[in-house]
């Protein structure tokens, strides 16, 4: 017999799905009530089926590997070794537990720190935190480039989704726009009485307000992601800016808009439109734009610092 406490835990996944169920109906029904109710037998309407079908696909295919693509976890690399971890947890002063930290994270490219300086350590996962990386509450995990954890979608967006989360803001709002715009005749049709009293008229009523009201809310989510994207910041960072050894830099990451657009979108323009994921590095570590990101790491065997090394290499194969 399971224990009562996993039961709870069962339940409460289960209600966590329960927004993602509410968006699949309204979407589901938004479909028959443009097509079925407002489309079929209207002269004219080849078109406005061809335009829907095409933005539809493209909402529920980015909505979909929105929902499921699983996010990314830091390395094994980032993990303390057995050995480490018990010296960790047998130590009882926080600064000989930091010099173990330290001393891990030489050889790994962590360049942030906390607001007091200290490495990043998460006691849940027993890791290291590569830099961007934080840790979901509701998933449970530490999640690289984490962006925000996402009711609607039942997952948390970062790295390996977070292009997804754009192409979906993108086309739900193209969606709705179009279904906005086509409806809007048939919309005033209704209050001059100009539709057949039939069942059909409230659909188009319902579908207009709804459309146009997700419209607004999507076209400023979308937009504030498109800032982000151009600042090259998550929405954690947006609020909180990442810590270096010289302090806090919302910028640090921020190579130029057209550099920050490819850093999630790819350098293979093929792909941009399509949720398929494009974007560049291994979301442990990223390129910045500082000088010196930390004097105390290693350096390379050239003698130069690695965080400059990744930088300029980023920037060749932008060129």
């Amino acid at each position: 017999m399971a224990p009562s406490g996993s039961r709870r835990v069962d339940c409460w996944r289960v209600l966590y799905w329960i927004p993602v169920l509410f968006i699949s109906l309204i979407v589901a029904w938004s479909y028959y009530a443009y097509v079925v109710q407002l489309c079929i037998g209207k002269t004219g309407s080849i078109v406005y089926l061809l335009v829907y079908h095409v933005l539809f696909i493209m909402f529920v295919w980015t909505y979909w590997q929105t929902i499921f693509t699983k996010p990314m976890n830091p390395l094994k690399e980032f993990h303390l070794p057995h050995s480490d971890k018990e010296l960790f947890e047998h130590e009882d002063r926080r600064e000989s537990q930091q010099e173990i930290l330290r001393r891990i994270a030489k050889d790994l490219p962590i360049y942030t720190r906390t607001m007091s300086g200290a490495i990043r350590y998460c006691d849940r996962c027993l890791l290291l935190k590569p830099d961007r990386c934080h840790h979901c509450s509701a998933c449970d995990m530490c999640i690289l480039k984490m962006d925000h954890h996402c009711p609607w979608v039942n997952n948390c967006v970062g790295f390996a989704n977070y292009k997804f989360f754009m192409l979906f803001l993108a086309y739900s709002l193209l969606y709705c726009l179009f279904v906005t715009a086509t409806d809007l005749q048939y919309f005033i049709q209704f209050w001059t009485n100009g539709l057949p009293d039939t069942q059909a008229k409230f659909h188009i009523m319902f579908l207009f307000f709804a459309a146009s009201t997700f419209s607004v809310s999507l076209a400023f989510l979308f937009a504030y992601h498109c800032w982000l994207v151009c600042k090259n910041r998550s929405t954690l960072e947006a609020f909180r800016a990442p810590a270096f050894q010289h302090g806090p830099d919302k910028n640090a990451f921020s190579l130029g808009t057209r550099k920050n657009f490819l850093q999630v979108f790819g350098d293979e323009k093929k792909y941009w439109l399509l949720p398929i994921f494009s974007s560049l590095g291994d979301g442990c570590s990223f390129p910045t734009c500082l000088v010196n990101a930390d004097p105390e790491q290693p350096s390379s065997p050239s003698g130069r610092n690695p965080s400059i090394e990744r930088f300029t290499a980023q920037n060749e194969l932008f060129i």
